[in-house]
């Protein structure tokens, strides 16, 4: 329900909101809303408040998060790839840190409630820092720091919503930018879904025990943060697309290296190589959507809350064949996205500055 009901309600966002003033306010309100759904889940006593609360989290979310990341691709034209890796990095890092938090937080006495009111703090203290910078703006001296970006932001902001609509429609005939999109959820196949099933596989196909499996998540997740590191420093000497190449072509040799090596420790150090050689994937993918739809994020953000939702019967297509064949071919089918981050973006133009193109 959070999920469908949730993203369908988050799709118009990027239209609806648009750029410059009106987009301000909706990442401001929905930052709002963001710290309300929070406080929603911790203080919820019904199922039905509950689900309310997760529902509305997917809108506010969208707004506070989504429209965040256009208005730094929009700062940034020229270096989304680069500003990507920083966005992801900053992902990897709270992936990490939430279960480091749940620990502390059960440690000293509280539950799961007291989770989300921590939670619900620290995202009030974003949105204060959010209110107080104000909108993205490029660094003193980047290309885009003397261009004016404050005309053609008023200009965007008296486009009609009818014109974004009608880019929508656009950018769903270009074949340029539905393959990013494509691509994306794809690639999220061997990332947030594979991660979804591996400790079910790892005690239940790999016959390890839970203490190992939950070990095994640990370092997928440290290893990611790893790789989200190293990829900021990478984007900064290489193309973005030579970066993509060279890890899907190192994640087709360890993924089924993975499923096939015999022993923990093996299984566990190919899983660490696996998790940091996909990092640069949604970075990557995700600047090359936008760079596909130059001066129309709010495009972008609509056409990936779409995918998402698409996206998300992406786990249900891996436990529909893991029930009727096994999880272990379940999971062997995804050899198959590897090769296809490989070759899909062959006819793509390379190089670190070009997501424009």
């Amino acid at each position: 329900m959070p999920l469908l009901v949730g993203g369908f309600l988050e799709l118009p966002l990027g239209v609806l909101a648009g750029q410059g003033r009106r987009r301000r306010l909706a990442i401001l309100g929905g930052g709002v809303i963001f710290v309300l759904t929070l406080l929603g889940v911790a203080s919820a006593r019904s199922f039905t408040v509950l689900l309310c609360a997760f529902v509305a989290f997917y809108p506010a979310s969208g707004a506070f998060v989504s429209l965040t990341q256009a208005e730094i691709m929009d700062a940034w034209p020229d270096r989304q790839a680069q500003v990507m890796a920083r966005w992801d990095l900053a992902g990897s890092t709270g992936a990490v840190a939430g279960p480091l938090l749940l620990t502390a937080v059960l440690a000293s006495g509280g539950g799961w409630r007291a989770g989300y009111l921590v939670l619900a703090g620290l995202a009030a203290l974003v949105w204060l820092g959010a209110y107080v910078r104000g909108p993205a703006a490029p660094a003193a001296g980047s290309p885009d720091a003397d261009s004016d970006s404050d005309s053609d932001g008023e200009r965007a902001e008296r486009r009609p919503w009818t014109g974004r609509a009608r880019e929508i429609a656009a950018a769903l005939r270009d074949w340029g930018t539905l393959r990013w999109l494509l691509l994306i959820e794809v690639a999220d196949l061997l990332v947030d879904v594979f991660t979804g099933f591996l400790a079910l596989y790892l005690v239940d196909v790999a016959h390890l025990t839970p203490a190992v499996a939950a070990l095994a998540i640990a370092i997928r997740l440290g290893a990611a943060l790893a790789g989200d590191a190293a990829l900021v420093v990478i984007l900064d000497r290489a193309g973005d697309l030579a970066v993509l190449r060279a890890s899907a072509a190192a994640a087709a040799l360890l993924y089924p290296g993975f499923l096939l090596v015999p022993g923990t420790v093996p299984k566990l150090v190919v899983l660490a190589a696996l998790s940091a050689a996909t990092a640069p994937w949604y970075p990557v993918l995700q600047a090359r959507l936008y760079g596909s739809l130059p001066g129309r994020s709010s495009v972008a953000v609509t056409l990936s809350s779409a995918a998402g939702l698409a996206g998300g019967l992406g786990p249900l297509a891996v436990g529909l064949v893991a029930q009727g064949f096994g999880l272990s071919w379940a999971l062997a089918g995804l050899v198959v996205v590897p090769v296809a981050v490989l070759l899909v973006p062959a006819g793509a133009r390379s190089g670190r500055c070009q997501v424009r193109a």
